[in-house]
């Protein structure tokens, strides 16, 4: 199918682009913050207690704020969402003094940190499924995805070279160009009508798809942040060079994976993810030792995180919220992610000790697991327009062979 036909549902870029800046925007936002406020937490050269609890209220803050910011800003969304850009701008110049500040005040910081990283994250994503439509999110996902990629590449190698309270500047700079950018193009779009079911969270973990889908994305997230350190030490000085590698990977399977979610259903495509991701940690753990392996397992990590990125992060939950209000379905789908970043603080001390031949098999071994649940998940993309598609490839097939042969 050809990528005009992929995009026959598309959206104008008036419409679309208020979504693409949000994301774009928050995501790059937190990703790097993140990594700051890990690199300032380590340099207060504080005992590993205090690390841990310093982690510990920071993804305390998302976790509590991102409940919160799904129940109260849907009344207002666009209005708290610029609200909420203005939070992170704040906290990112006020997280620039955790250095001067004493610990039980810098306890306080994280809190705010998490909080303005959290509040608006379900909001965000939701405000972006409200703007695609099932046919075509995941390639919208997909496309979103691969520039956040770009561009945090791109800010990451810049600020790389400069001291902290600048990078800091310069990320306070970025969210608040945010603001201003999503304010106007938000208001020169106009507004997205609110649904008027708002289902409980309840209501949702009862229901047997959300259930299906959920549990291998905690399985995948464990597995993802419990190896991350023990990961860092079989690379050792390469790790930079293979993470660099695989993000480009991860942006173009990121943008095909969209594609074949919306053309083949998001079902096969995240299948696809864990086994193929179930393969690289497979390989990692027989042959370790070889340094073959770890391109194997880099191009596997590369094309799984792509896969997950456009239908897990981007697609997946808005499409089961269907017509309902879908902050709810965004933090459900997007907590068991967030909160598995505080496992690499909580390994990492341990991490030498561990045998990686071990964790690697147990990790591959979770993976395909993982599988089952999904064999029997319904698809989310609605297989009218899986067959109307079909129908429409075949129809022109048959017209170019009758123009071929008349």
């Amino acid at each position: 199918m050809s990528p005009k036909k992929i995009l026959e549902t598309r959206i104008p870029f008036r419409e679309f682009a208020p979504a693409l800046v949000l994301v774009l925007n928050s995501i790059v936002w937190f990703t790097l913050t993140a990594a700051l406020f890990s690199d300032s937490v380590r340099r207060l050269g504080v005992p590993s207690i205090d690390s841990l609890a310093l982690h510990g209220m920071y993804y305390a803050g998302i976790a509590l704020s991102a409940l919160l910011g799904a129940q109260v800003f849907p009344r207002r969304r666009e209005n708290y969402l610029i609200l909420w850009m203005l939070l992170g701008t704040f906290m990112t110049i006020l997280a620039n003094s955790i250095q001067s500040f004493p610990l039980t005040a810098n306890f306080f910081v994280s809190l705010l940190l998490g909080i303005s990283t959290g509040l608006g994250l379900p909001s965000s994503l939701a405000y972006f499924a409200d703007t695609t439509s099932v046919e075509n999110r995941g390639t919208y996902g997909g496309l979103t995805w691969i520039t956040v990629g770009v561009v945090t590449v791109v800010l990451a190698a810049a600020l790389n070279v400069l001291d902290p309270f600048l990078t800091l500047l310069i990320l306070a700079t970025w969210r608040a160009a945010g603001v201003v950018l999503f304010f106007g193009l938000s208001r020169l779009r106009g507004g997205l009508p609110s649904p008027s079911n708002v289902p409980s969270y309840r209501v949702i973990l009862s229901r047997k798809d959300v259930t299906l889908y959920l549990l291998p994305w905690v399985m995948f997230s464990l597995v993802n942040f419990t190896e991350s350190p023990i990961l860092g030490n079989v690379f050792g000085g390469s790790q930079q060079f293979v993470a660099f590698i695989e993000f480009a990977i991860t942006g173009v399977f990121a943008v095909a994976g969209g594609i074949l979610g919306d053309i083949v259903g998001r079902k096969r495509v995240v299948i696809t993810g864990f086994v193929v991701l179930g393969i690289g940690y497979a390989v990692l753990s027989l042959f370790s030792g070889i340094q073959a392996s770890w391109y194997v397992y880099t191009v596997c990590d590369g094309m799984a995180w792509g896969m997950f990125a456009s239908v897990f992060f981007m697609t997946l939950w808005g499409d089961l919220a269907e017509t309902a209000q879908k902050e709810k379905f965004y933090v459900i789908g997007g907590l068991p992610y967030l909160l598995a970043g505080f496992l690499p603080v909580v390994v990492e001390p341990f991490a030498r000790q561990i045998q990686t031949v071990t964790a690697f098999s147990l990790a591959s071994f979770f993976l395909f697991v993982a599988v089952l649940p999904l064999m029997y998940a319904p698809e989310t993309l609605p297989e009218k327009r899986i067959k109307e598609r079909e129908l429409r490839d075949y129809l022109d097939k048959a017209k170019k062979t009758k123009e071929k042969y008349a």
